[in-house]
């Protein structure tokens, strides 16, 4: 009998019933062009001699080193026999592998529950996968889908997981990430992931590769005092704002003209600027938050297109530097603030927003934010922080958003672009 087809109102078919008989194609082999045309061709040639009707339920293909994978879920004709013949006679003449599985009605629903679950590894070996998926397991998670992101810089996997809570998911993989040596992350799929987010970044050790403190204190002659304080800082063992006025003190006396030679010296982290570039490019909002100058700060706000920044400010007098900060410190509060009134600007909800930062400042603006990411960060930061990442290349936070490294160099390329992810220049 032909299968049941839930209608419409006015009769128009509608869907698939849970019964209605159903047929699974799954076609393996080498890839070429014309496989997948050339099966819907033949089962459409079957739809001309028998008269059956035939409903494309899914469809899904993958290929792999050039093999092909190619599944067409499709309802099930009167007459089977001859259906099987036909196609198991067109593999043979494509020198394929067909396979032919009887069921009922469409897939089954994605249970409830479901996260986007990201692996980075450099390298990703086989035992790090089998964590991961065997942790899943163990929290009653179905992998329903995998696909590679990128294989360079890093390799990155991308997981469509159901059945089990993201926040649980997110405490079972984090310890299974350790275990492992890879970097994972966990979401919660929906509409919001796909949503334009704002994107805020620490600027010292994060967009860049220096501490703009120490760059100051080399030229004023301190900068073993002042390292001495800034890793006492970032561990979390100091206040941040006494900190950073003690060190300043130190910079008194310095002419102006050093922001000059600080400029000329600051490294932008490897992938800074396709992250950014990136990210406008899809119509993102970024911002940076930072302990840091704005006599800096402004001139990357300049050269990168930023939305948002907030810094300190250096005091000076007369052409020299006075050793003090002018106004309120942008602590580890003051840059939580500074996500909140960047969201606000830009009309979106902070569960909607991307963090990113190294050091024990950085603590309550990962934790206010939609997702917060470590980046080659303190013990302390990875530990609080949703996700962490530690490859020295700013850009795989794309892939924490989806974004296949194809994609972007294929952007890149088409404007005339010439640097490759995670490989740009640092100046």
């Amino acid at each position: 009998m032909q299968s049941e087809i839930v209608g419409a109102p006015d009769g128009r078919p509608l869907g698939l019933s849970d019964d209605a008989p159903t047929l699974l194609v799954t076609v393996f082999g080498a890839d070429r062009p014309g496989v997948t045309a050339a099966l819907f061709e033949q089962i459409t040639e079957f739809e001309a001699r028998t008269g059956y009707a035939a409903q494309v339920a899914d469809v899904e293909q993958i290929v792999l080193r050039g093999r092909l994978v190619l599944g067409v879920l499709v309802t099930a004709p009167q007459d089977q026999t001859e259906f099987r013949i036909a196609l198991h006679r067109w593999a043979a003449a494509w020198k394929l592998d067909v396979e032919i599985t009887e069921g009922r009605g469409d897939n089954r629903r994605r249970r409830a529950g479901r996260s986007r679950v990201t692996v980075l590894g450099a390298p990703l070996t086989a035992g790090a996968m089998g964590t991961v998926a065997g942790r899943i397991a163990e929290a009653q998670g179905n992998i329903d889908r995998i696909v590679r992101l990128a294989k360079y810089p890093v390799t990155a996997i991308e997981l469509d997981v159901s059945g089990v809570d993201p926040a649980r998911l997110r405490g079972v993989l984090a310890a299974a990430a350790a275990e492992a040596g890879v970097d994972i992350a966990v979401q919660r799929s929906g509409l919001a992931r796909r949503a334009k987010h704002l994107v805020v970044m620490d600027v010292d050790s994060t967009l860049i590769q220096d501490e703009v403190i120490e760059l100051l204190a080399r030229h004023a002659g301190c900068l073993e005092q002042v390292e001495q304080v800034t890793a006492a800082a970032m561990r979390g063992e100091l206040d941040f704002t006494a900190s950073l006025r003690a060190r300043v003190a130190l910079l008194e006396g310095l002419p102006e003209t050093v922001f000059d030679k600080v400029r000329a010296e600051v490294r932008y982290t490897p992938g800074a600027k396709t992250l950014v570039r990136t990210l406008k490019r899809l119509g993102y909002q970024v911002g940076i938050v930072s302990g840091g100058f704005t006599q800096i700060t402004d001139t990357l706000v300049g050269q990168l297109g930023l939305d948002f920044a907030a810094a300190n400010t250096l005091e000076v007098a007369e052409g020299r530097l006075t050793g003090r900060v002018v106004g309120d410190v942008v602590d580890r509060p003051g840059k939580a603030a500074a996500l909140l009134r960047f969201a606000t600007t830009a009309g979106v909800p902070l569960s909607e927003t991307v963090a990113i930062g190294d050091g024990a400042n950085d603590l309550d603006m990962l934790a206010a934010a939609g997702l917060g990411v470590a980046f080659n960060a303190k013990p302390l930061v990875r530990e609080a922080a949703d996700t962490a990442v530690n490859v020295p290349f700013l850009d795989t936070i794309l892939f924490l958003l989806g974004i296949p490294r194809e994609e972007v160099e294929e952007a890149d390329e088409a404007s005339g672009v010439a640097e490759t992810m995670g490989a740009e220049p640092d100046a």
